[in-house]
């Protein structure tokens, strides 16, 4: 044998050894014998079996453990343990009822439990970008919270939005003032994640009511709502103008103040008085509001001239009822909307967005007290006899009272910038609620907290079937039905005790005002519950409850 031919590799191995290119570790070093298939082997898996297990693998591991596969599977005769080939029946849902209904009931399932999304024919070929879907959704969640919608639906209309184009596996989040959305198409795809943080908040409750249309038309089978109409009908919304003018909402504060003294007792004179210094703390609200201050220090500075207008006419000896033109006032600034708003959360089990909104309640019921509070010790101080045993000599005027309590509401729900058709709604409903409230505190001489769940309740009762009548939000149906009963007289005696060094009477009749604004927040959705129960709603089967915990 040459010597050409003593250097020629003779195998892979030898190749593999004299190559010069190979500089791994592992390869095999030079002139060193390794037997064939004792060298790395190409299974470096921990879950690979070990050499010499193969033949005590079905002794080791007892029929029915994890890592055998049972006898008597087969892929054609399976066992009604595994899912069956023709999946499992679909969870139908009752089409004809309001979509918040039907997406709420969806929200609390599973997702493993939800029922599939039925294919719909659109006019995209391969349907709209997932980000787009998501963009849109979140422009409607965003305009549905700051209009101070709750929580859960919310979250019920932005699902209802991603299931309108197409998405299905969404998972909407809600806070107080962040919106999330999660799309994973499947478990083996990345999911795809967009949020978006509300900044503002303005009470307008005609645009609410167009945003509803827009959810309702996008979940109608047969509206085929394209993403660039919805795009375009939400930019229009936005642009529109609220209905009602800047001077039309001072002079509806003005008459709902001046209803609501008449309803504590209140004359034409502390009518005119209660309305005139209503206005005024509107204008200076608006002027603080224009220099950039918190709403915090707006609501102080509101609270300040019907409390001053009343002092007044203490000390002026004017024979008219003082604490009528102040209670009056109050009525006008307190966030009945933002606490009914945050209670529904809390009940609903949106814990994060009701502490947040409570205690945005919170604030704005300090800064009342604090406005309200300074003029009555100033006032106090000089000199102004302010009787804080008022309160037991309200007399009963039932005709008087029912008109002036459709009044406050009707005022009411311009502040709320609600739509005209609304309007005469939301006035019966006030009506109605005062009526209960009296016959059952003044005639039937029930406690005042009891008089107002329960008139509070008819409330929610009749506005949740009005919104389901008009396949629209409750809101407006609710929020300014509710004012005739929010609890303006409690809360200003209980400051004027204060103001006179008595403290614990002052406490006393504060905790009285928290337990009847909390009595009309309980008996608002204890109503809508009501309502609901009534009605065809929800999936085959018993509605789910809401994140329920049972205490532990």
């Amino acid at each position: 044998m040459s010597e050409a031919e003593d250097r020629k590799p003779r195998s892979d191995e030898a190749r593999a050894t004299f190559d010069p290119e190979i500089t791994s570790e592992f390869a095999i070093p030079e002139g060193l014998a390794v037997a064939r298939g004792s060298g790395e082997s190409e299974t470096t898996s921990e879950f690979s079996m070990p050499k010499g297990l193969e033949s005590t693998q079905a002794e080791a591991e007892p029929e029915g453990s994890a890592f055998n596969t049972p006898r008597t599977y087969s892929v054609k005769e399976s066992s009604s343990a595994f899912t069956p080939a023709t999946g499992v029946p679909m969870i139908t849902l009752i089409t004809d009822a309001p979509w918040q209904d039907r997406m709420r009931t969806m929200l609390r399932m599973p997702v493993a439990e939800r029922p599939a999304l039925e294919p719909v024919v659109r006019s995209e070929d391969e349907g709209p970008a997932v980000p787009r879907v998501l963009d849109l959704t979140l422009r409607i969640g965003e305009l549905l919270l700051a209009g101070g919608e709750g929580a859960e639906d919310v979250e019920a209309a932005m699902f209802a939005v991603c299931r309108s184009y197409g998405l299905d596996r969404c998972e909407p989040t809600v806070t107080f003032t962040l919106l999330s959305i999660t799309h994973q198409p499947s478990l083996v795809e990345d999911p795809v994640t967009a949020s978006r943080t509300v900044r503002r908040r303005g009470t307008d409750y005609t645009r609410l009511a167009a945003v509803f249309r827009l959810v309702d038309d996008l979940t109608d089978a047969e509206a085929h709502v394209s993403l660039e109409e919805a795009y375009g009908r939400l930019a229009e919304m936005r642009r529109n103008r609220h209905p009602y003018p800047g001077w039309a909402l001072t002079l509806a504060s003005g008459l709902l103040a001046g209803a609501a003294s008449v309803l504590v007792g209140g004359d034409a004179i502390v009518f005119v008085a209660a309305a005139l210094g209503a206005m005024l703390g509107d204008r200076l609200a608006w002027l603080c509001a224009g220099r950039g201050l918190p709403e915090f220090y707006q609501f102080t500075v509101a609270a300040m001239p019907p409390a001053a207008i009343g002092v007044a006419f203490a000390l002026a000896h004017v024979d008219v009822k003082a604490s009528a033109v102040i209670t009056g006032g109050l009525f006008a600034l307190l966030p009945g909307r933002a606490l009914v708003a945050g209670v529904q959360d809390g009940l609903t089990g949106f814990y994060i967005t009701a502490s947040a909104r409570l205690l945005e309640v919170m604030y704005f019921f300090v800064g009342i007290v604090i406005g309200v509070l300074t003029i009555l010790y100033f006032g106090v101080q000089i000199g102004g006899e302010l009787n804080p045993d008022a309160l037991m000599n309200i007399q009963s005027r039932p005709v008087l009272q029912i008109l002036a309590s459709m009044v406050l509401s009707l005022t009411f729900a311009v502040l709320l910038q609600q739509e005209r058709s609304t309007v005469l709604w939301v006035t019966l409903n006030g009506g109605v609620a005062w009526s209960v409230y009296g016959a059952l505190h003044y005639t039937a001489n029930l406690s005042p907290v009891a008089s107002t769940a329960a008139a509070a309740g008819l409330v929610g009762l009749f506005g949740q079937l009005l919104a389901r009548y008009q396949f629209a939000s409750a809101l407006p149906f609710t929020t300014a039905a509710i004012g005739p009963l929010l609890p303006g007289s409690a809360t200003y005696f209980g400051l004027l005790s204060i103001a006179q060094n008595h403290v614990d009477k002052g406490l006393v009749s504060l905790a009285k005002a928290v337990s009847l604004a909390m009595a009309i927040a309980i008996g608002v959705n204890l109503g809508s519950e009501i309502s609901r129960l009534t009605l065809r709603i929800g999936s085959a089967g018993k509605r789910r409850a809401a994140k329920r915990t049972r205490g532990f």
